[in-house]
């Protein structure tokens, strides 16, 4: 049953079209795998005839904008290799935009506003962490980042991994559920015009969200992946002879 401005659901979670036993096909799972289908999709005919001339079609030139604008943001973060990085960054930031423009077909809910898709994409950064840091310094070399500057910093070097995680993942829901929910209440007690504009304030925020989520995914990546060295002593210039 489509959702109606009557009955506001906190979350696409409660949304079900399917249910048996223990098993439950909700809206949150059928709009995750539609969107990531868009995605692929979407990339598959953009890509499909690349050129490398002056004649390009006006969606190679949109790509070519938003992955170079992709690089240069990773790499203003402090990732030297940004083409490491763009597949899961880049990643990360089209699913949870496309996610807030999404909202401007009707009946479609957007999966971040349900804490499991959120908590989802949180616990992927929270594996890309360590892997890329392992990858780039080593088992070992990760591992000691977590005893500095002293041995005793390690437990609560874990229990910030942990917070951290959490704190994306509980921030990405409440920032996407909040604009849902402002919406729908909107759709009940006020005419039709007022909603429009707060929608269009939401895909805004969306972006901005999507933005925020990737950049601080690849903060801490960045964090995981150079090493800790002390800053070079300045040396004295030399004074010229005379």
């Amino acid at each position: 049953m489509v959702p109606s401005a009557e009955h506001i659901r906190l979350t696409p979670d409660e949304w079900v079209f399917w249910e048996y036993a223990f098993v439950r096909l909700n809206a949150t799972i059928v709009f995750t795998w539609a969107l990531m289908l868009a995605l692929v999709g979407g990339a598959v005919l953009i890509t499909r005839r690349l050129s490398t001339g002056l004649e390009r079609s006006r969606w190679q030139n949109i790509l070519e904008m938003l992955v170079l604008g992709m690089q240069k943001q990773i790499e203003d973060v402090g990732l030297s290799q940004p083409s490491r990085y763009i597949g899961f960054l880049g990643t990360l930031f089209l699913f949870v935009g496309a996610s807030a423009l999404s909202t401007v077909i009707p009946g479609f809910e957007p999966p971040t506003a349900s804490l499991s898709t959120t908590a989802a994409l949180a616990l992927g950064v929270f594996a890309a962490v360590p892997f890329f840091g392992i990858r780039e310094r080593g088992l070992r070399g990760y591992l000691a980042s977590y005893l500095k500057p002293t041995p005793l910093m390690l437990p609560f070097n874990i229990i910030s991994e942990v917070s951290r995680t959490l704190a994306l993942a509980v921030r990405l829901f409440g920032n996407m559920m909040s604009g849902a929910m402002i919406i729908a209440i909107l759709l009940t007690i006020t005419p039709f015009v007022f909603p429009v504009v707060m929608t269009a304030l939401g895909l805004l925020t969306g972006i901005v969200q999507a933005y925020i989520f990737s950049i601080l995914a690849a903060v801490y990546i960045a964090a995981a992946t150079q090493a800790r060295h002390p800053a070079p002593t300045p040396q004295p210039t030399p004074q010229p002879t005379r």
